[in-house]
């Protein structure tokens, strides 16, 4: 998997980040989600590449082989802002001061808190299957909770969703990861999915999933309710599945049009888990994107 990537772990504030990168030209950093790792872009990241991209893809703190600190007590360490600054310290370490990025799940939702947080360094935004936490938790209806079950589940306070998870890893992340819009084991690529199932059994990197998750419902959501009204300055690709919960439960175009200053919209066959399913339709997708937007358009 990735062969041919560089890999590496870079420390930003005491936190180890760990990536892998390959590439030359424009860097675009790629961000996945729950309950997946960096693993998610090893069929997309290397179409990049081969489009003349520098490209790389990190695991979020708490997930993979990145650092899992302990929660503080307010768990403002494992926010979006949080993980933004890591990713953003990532890429300067790296040498990269203005980037584009591609998030999916969680990933997408640190890519918009770090597009609202460091315009300056981001030239383009692709948001992948997701709406903004505070109009998923601010308005919360029956049919959201009940897709989003776990949401509410992974917040409960340590060690109880940590224990329960523990008792029997595969039987969760497999409920999770095939039960959330028209996915099954077929639509998984045999590695990718070794390589989510080894993090799995990581009783750090589950650990660090709750906390994500109790952060979402407390630290993350005052962000972005303190941040209504505030549009993401680069180009936006906001890309969803076609079947998916989130395109069953929301218009994603016109939740997003108006919290973006420029924005596309694309639905992808499948459900929320269509990076895996369809890379390189999604490939297709970025690429042609990022080359309407080069760095060069963007005022640094």
């Amino acid at each position: 998997m990735f062969e041919g990537f560089e890999s590496g772990r870079i420390a930003v504030d005491g936190v180890e980040i760990a990536y892998v990168a390959a590439g030359a030209g424009e860097p675009v950093l790629m961000l996945h989600g729950f309950p997946q790792t960096k693993a998610l872009w090893a069929r997309i990241a290397p179409a990049l590449v081969g489009r003349g991209y520098r490209v790389i893809c990190a695991d979020l703190r708490g997930y993979g082989a990145s650092g899992k600190p302990p929660a503080q007590p307010d768990l403002a360490n494992y926010s979006f802002r949080a993980m933004a600054a890591d990713l953003a310290g990532l890429m300067r370490a790296l040498g990269h001061e203005r980037i584009h990025l591609v998030g999916h799940d969680r990933g997408a939702r640190v890519a918009h808190r770090l597009a609202l947080d460091h315009p300056a360094a981001v030239a383009s935004v692709t948001l992948m299957d997701i709406v903004p936490t505070a109009v998923l938790l601010g308005d919360l209806r029956s049919d959201v909770a009940k897709s989003y079950w776990h949401w509410f589940f992974l917040a409960q306070p340590a060690p109880f969703p940590e224990q329960m998870i523990e008792a029997n890893p595969d039987l969760f992340y497999e409920t999770c990861l095939f039960g959330w819009g028209a996915a099954g084991p077929a639509d998984f690529d045999a590695e990718q999915l070794a390589a989510y199932r080894a993090s799995w059994h990581d009783v750090e990197a589950i650990a660090g999933g709750c906390n994500d998750y109790r952060a979402a419902l407390t630290v993350d959501l005052a962000h972005d309710l303190a941040d209504q009204g505030e549009r993401i300055s680069a180009p936006a690709l906001i890309l969803y599945g076609a079947s998916g919960a989130m395109a069953k439960l929301y218009d994603l175009p016109a939740t997003w049009e108006e919290r973006c200053t420029t924005m596309e919209a694309r639905a992808i066959k499948g459900g929320h888990f269509f990076p895996d399913s369809a890379p390189g339709e999604v490939a297709e997708h970025v690429a042609a994107f990022l080359s309407g937007h080069p760095l060069s358009d963007v005022a640094g």
